[in-house]
Protein backbone atom coordinates (compact mmCIF):
# COMPACT_ATOMS: atom_id res chain seq x y z
CA UNK A 1 0.00 0.00 0.00
CA UNK A 2 1.62 3.47 -0.67
CA UNK A 3 1.62 6.08 1.73
CA UNK A 4 -1.06 8.08 -0.01
CA UNK A 5 -3.34 5.62 0.30
CA UNK A 6 -2.23 5.00 4.25
CA UNK A 7 -2.77 8.06 5.07
CA UNK A 8 -6.41 8.06 3.00
CA UNK A 9 -7.23 4.78 4.94
CA UNK A 10 -6.41 6.73 8.31
CA UNK A 11 -8.67 9.38 7.17
CA UNK A 12 -11.49 7.70 6.52
CA UNK A 13 -11.33 5.60 9.65
CA UNK A 14 -10.97 8.53 11.56
CA UNK A 15 -13.90 10.23 9.93
CA UNK A 16 -15.80 7.54 10.17
CA UNK A 17 -15.02 6.36 14.07
CA UNK A 18 -14.99 10.53 14.94
CA UNK A 19 -18.98 10.39 13.10
CA UNK A 20 -19.80 7.46 15.27
CA UNK A 21 -18.55 8.77 19.02
CA UNK A 22 -20.65 11.90 18.63
CA UNK A 23 -23.76 9.93 17.71
CA UNK A 24 -23.93 11.81 14.50
CA UNK A 25 -25.94 9.96 12.07
CA UNK A 26 -24.99 10.62 7.92
CA UNK A 27 -28.02 12.85 7.67
CA UNK A 28 -26.91 15.00 10.36
CA UNK A 29 -23.63 15.34 9.53
CA UNK A 30 -24.31 15.92 6.05
CA UNK A 31 -26.94 18.82 8.01
CA UNK A 32 -23.64 20.23 9.10
CA UNK A 33 -21.12 20.75 6.78
CA UNK A 34 -23.79 20.69 3.59
CA UNK A 35 -22.65 18.20 2.00
CA UNK A 36 -25.09 14.84 0.89
CA UNK A 37 -25.37 11.76 3.34
CA UNK A 38 -24.44 9.49 0.29
CA UNK A 39 -20.91 11.70 -0.50
CA UNK A 40 -20.04 11.45 3.14
CA UNK A 41 -20.91 7.63 3.09
CA UNK A 42 -18.66 7.14 0.07
CA UNK A 43 -15.54 8.79 1.54
CA UNK A 44 -16.45 6.92 4.59
CA UNK A 45 -16.15 3.59 2.25
CA UNK A 46 -13.37 4.51 0.09
CA UNK A 47 -15.87 4.93 -2.66
CA UNK A 48 -14.95 8.75 -3.64
CA UNK A 49 -11.62 10.19 -3.08
CA UNK A 50 -10.90 12.73 -0.57
CA UNK A 51 -10.47 16.03 -1.38
CA UNK A 52 -10.05 19.62 0.19
CA UNK A 53 -13.34 20.92 -0.55
CA UNK A 54 -14.87 17.77 1.44
CA UNK A 55 -12.41 17.54 3.90
CA UNK A 56 -12.61 21.08 5.31
CA UNK A 57 -16.38 20.91 5.91
CA UNK A 58 -16.13 17.25 7.54
CA UNK A 59 -13.03 18.65 9.92
CA UNK A 60 -15.90 21.33 10.88
CA UNK A 61 -18.58 19.94 11.06
CA UNK A 62 -16.89 16.99 13.30
CA UNK A 63 -15.15 20.15 15.63
CA UNK A 64 -11.79 18.94 14.86
CA UNK A 65 -9.13 20.57 12.48
CA UNK A 66 -7.14 19.21 9.56
CA UNK A 67 -4.00 18.45 11.41
CA UNK A 68 -6.09 15.87 13.79
CA UNK A 69 -7.09 13.97 10.49
CA UNK A 70 -4.10 14.18 8.56
CA UNK A 71 -1.43 13.38 11.52
CA UNK A 72 -0.15 9.58 10.63
CA UNK A 73 2.27 9.32 13.53
CA UNK A 74 2.24 6.14 14.86
CA UNK A 75 1.65 7.49 18.73
CA UNK A 76 -1.41 10.17 18.21
CA UNK A 77 -3.49 7.89 18.66
CA UNK A 78 -2.40 7.07 22.09
CA UNK A 79 -0.50 10.17 22.76
CA UNK A 80 -1.66 13.54 23.47
CA UNK A 81 0.35 16.55 23.45
CA UNK A 82 -1.02 19.40 25.15
CA UNK A 83 -0.69 23.02 23.39
CA UNK A 84 -1.23 25.99 25.94
CA UNK A 85 -4.39 27.87 24.90
CA UNK A 86 -4.18 31.38 26.66
CA UNK A 87 -7.15 33.49 27.88
CA UNK A 88 -7.40 36.43 30.44
CA UNK A 89 -6.03 35.18 33.59
CA UNK A 90 -6.11 31.53 32.26
CA UNK A 91 -3.92 29.23 30.77
CA UNK A 92 -5.58 25.59 29.34
CA UNK A 93 -3.98 22.78 27.74
CA UNK A 94 -6.63 19.90 26.48
CA UNK A 95 -5.53 16.38 27.51
CA UNK A 96 -8.23 14.39 25.35
CA UNK A 97 -8.71 14.03 21.56
CA UNK A 98 -11.11 16.32 20.09
CA UNK A 99 -15.33 15.03 19.66
CA UNK A 100 -15.23 12.51 22.68
CA UNK A 101 -18.39 12.48 24.96
CA UNK A 102 -16.05 13.69 28.03
CA UNK A 103 -13.40 16.44 27.82
CA UNK A 104 -9.99 16.33 30.47
CA UNK A 105 -8.59 20.02 30.79
CA UNK A 106 -5.60 20.93 32.83
CA UNK A 107 -5.55 25.01 33.52
CA UNK A 108 -3.56 27.38 35.33
CA UNK A 109 -5.86 30.33 37.25
CA UNK A 110 -4.41 33.18 37.74
CA UNK A 111 -6.06 35.47 40.82
CA UNK A 112 -7.64 38.24 39.50
CA UNK A 113 -9.64 41.40 41.41
CA UNK A 114 -12.98 41.02 39.52
CA UNK A 115 -14.99 38.43 41.28
CA UNK A 116 -16.36 35.85 37.97
CA UNK A 117 -19.08 35.73 36.53
CA UNK A 118 -21.47 32.32 37.34
CA UNK A 119 -22.95 30.69 34.86
CA UNK A 120 -25.03 27.96 34.08
CA UNK A 121 -25.20 25.03 31.01
CA UNK A 122 -26.32 21.60 30.64
CA UNK A 123 -23.98 18.71 32.08
CA UNK A 124 -22.19 17.89 35.29
CA UNK A 125 -18.41 19.16 35.72
CA UNK A 126 -15.91 17.49 37.62
CA UNK A 127 -12.42 19.25 39.02
CA UNK A 128 -9.18 18.28 41.12
CA UNK A 129 -7.22 20.63 42.64
CA UNK A 130 -3.45 20.11 42.19
CA UNK A 131 -1.83 23.24 43.45
CA UNK A 132 -2.87 26.54 45.11
CA UNK A 133 -6.60 26.89 46.41
CA UNK A 134 -9.57 27.36 44.21
CA UNK A 135 -12.74 29.45 45.48
CA UNK A 136 -15.56 27.66 43.80
CA UNK A 137 -19.16 29.71 43.32
CA UNK A 138 -22.09 27.68 43.22
CA UNK A 139 -25.09 29.36 43.79
CA UNK A 140 -25.25 31.14 46.81
CA UNK A 141 -22.32 28.96 47.92
CA UNK A 142 -18.60 29.90 48.27
CA UNK A 143 -16.56 26.79 48.69
CA UNK A 144 -12.68 26.26 49.29
CA UNK A 145 -11.33 23.55 47.02
CA UNK A 146 -7.65 23.07 48.42
CA UNK A 147 -4.80 21.22 46.61
CA UNK A 148 -5.57 17.42 46.85
CA UNK A 149 -9.41 17.97 46.84
CA UNK A 150 -11.81 17.36 44.37
CA UNK A 151 -15.56 19.15 43.61
CA UNK A 152 -18.43 17.68 41.85
CA UNK A 153 -21.78 19.33 40.45
CA UNK A 154 -24.36 19.73 38.55
CA UNK A 155 -23.87 22.73 35.57
CA UNK A 156 -27.37 23.97 36.02
CA UNK A 157 -26.70 25.39 38.99
CA UNK A 158 -24.44 28.99 38.65
CA UNK A 159 -21.19 28.51 39.10
CA UNK A 160 -17.50 30.08 38.52
CA UNK A 161 -13.99 29.81 40.24
CA UNK A 162 -11.18 32.05 40.91
CA UNK A 163 -7.80 31.41 42.07
CA UNK A 164 -7.43 32.11 45.84
CA UNK A 165 -3.72 33.84 46.88
CA UNK A 166 -1.55 32.69 43.88
CA UNK A 167 -2.54 30.75 41.01
CA UNK A 168 -4.45 27.56 41.06
CA UNK A 169 -3.82 24.57 38.71
CA UNK A 170 -6.75 22.33 38.24
CA UNK A 171 -7.66 19.26 35.98
CA UNK A 172 -11.41 19.03 34.73
CA UNK A 173 -13.52 16.29 33.42
CA UNK A 174 -16.64 17.40 31.42
CA UNK A 175 -19.32 16.54 29.20
CA UNK A 176 -19.37 17.80 25.49
CA UNK A 177 -21.99 20.54 27.00
CA UNK A 178 -19.38 21.45 29.64
CA UNK A 179 -16.91 21.87 26.74
CA UNK A 180 -18.65 24.17 25.11
CA UNK A 181 -18.77 26.42 28.15
CA UNK A 182 -15.73 25.94 29.79
CA UNK A 183 -13.28 25.56 26.62
CA UNK A 184 -14.74 28.63 24.26
CA UNK A 185 -15.82 30.83 27.55
CA UNK A 186 -13.60 33.68 29.33
CA UNK A 187 -15.92 34.53 30.91
CA UNK A 188 -17.22 31.58 33.47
Amino acid sequence: MSQLSTIEAVVRARLRSLRTTLGLSLDELAARTNLSPSTISRIETGKRAISLDVLLPLATGLNVGLDALLDTSDDADVVIRPVPSRSTGRTMWALSKPGGSTQALKALIEPTAARPRQQVHPGHDWLFVLSGELLLLLGDREITVAAGEAAEFATMTPHAFAAIGGPTEILMIFDRDGQRAHVHSEDD
